[in-house]
C-alpha cells in the first residue's frame, strides 16, 4: 500500500457538501442551557459544593457555542 501519490495520479478533490452547522449549534446550545438549568435549581442533588466546574463548563459551552453562530453568521461563503 503506498501512502503518497503523485499528482498526476490523483482523483479530483469533491465537491464540498452544503450543510447547515445553525442546526447543531442550537441543539448544542439547548443542551448546555438544560444543563445549566439543572444545575441551578437541584445544586444539592449534583454535589455542586465539591464540583463547583460544572457550572463553568455549562457558561462556557454556551459561549462557545454563541461565537460558533457569530462566526457562521459573519464568514465570506455563506
Amino acid at each position: 500500500m503506498r501512502v503518497w501519490l503523485k499528482d498526476s495520479e490523483r482523483r479530483p478533490d469533491p465537491v464540498p457538501v452544503k450543510t447547515d452547522s445553525r442546526a447543531a449549534l442550537y441543539v448544542g446550545l439547548v443542551l448546555w442551557l438544560l444543563a445549566l438549568v439543572a444545575l441551578l435549581l437541584a445544586p444539592e442533588l449534583l454535589n455542586l459544593d465539591e464540583a463547583p466546574w460544572r457550572v463553568a463548563t455549562c457558561v462556557v459551552g454556551l459561549v462557545l457555542g454563541a461565537l460558533g453562530l457569530l462566526y457562521l453568521r459573519f464568514r465570506k461563503n455563506g
